[in-house]
């Protein structure tokens, strides 16, 4: 059984690398969500992106979502800040009214990063998030295909942060834009 040690650290921005699954992303994401859910009552923590797929490689960030009762914005961001997650300083930056903070934890003496997205229950963001995820999961065309995106990328040369997630991006924009035709 792996155990997790400490709270919430600093998080550390590094150049964009490709990472192998780590088949503990689900169980840091698990433990990572109920500290904040301890930390934030009446939120709901979910564990969304890349590691959220068995199998799936990527940068290795754990993503997670952490949803919100409608109206309670402040008091869930100032619990997550208050836990010692930090306001992101490169990458997409994120608005305040749609807030994403970063950090780390170690777990079983690792150090895993942390991308937690504070998001209303009631955004259609939300819906979007876990389609992907779940699409990651069940579609194995769709998630190598992701995969060989991201490699591709990197093999370019962009290692930024902030670019690579651009470059990355495009890739969900034409899974949701196709998604969207489908099932309209």
């Amino acid at each position: 059984m792996l155990r997790a040690v400490g709270a919430i650290h600093t998080y550390a921005t590094r150049p964009a690398v490709y990472v192998e699954y780590d088949s503990a992303s689900p169980e840091v994401a698990q433990h990572a969500g109920r500290l904040i859910e301890h930390a934030a009552p009446g939120t709901m923590a979910e564990h969304i992106g890349s590691t959220a797929a068995p199998g799936c490689a990527g940068k290795g960030i754990i993503d997670l979502m952490v949803l919100y009762p409608p109206g309670q914005l402040d008091l869930a961001r100032d619990a997550i800040d208050v836990m010692g997650f930090q306001r992101q300083q490169t990458g997409h930056a994120f608005p305040e009214d749609r807030p994403m903070r970063v950090g780390a934890i170690q777990y079983d003496g690792k150090e895993y990063r942390l991308h937690v997205h504070i998001i209303s229950a009631d955004d259609p963001e939300v819906e979007s998030l876990r389609a992907f995820r779940d699409a990651l999961r069940s579609d194995r065309v769709m998630r190598n295909a992701y995969q060989a995106r991201k490699r591709a990328i990197l093999q370019s040369g962009v290692s930024d942060p902030a670019d690579y997630t651009q470059a990355k991006s495009e890739f969900i924009t034409a899974f949701m834009n196709g998604r969207s035709a489908s099932s309209a």
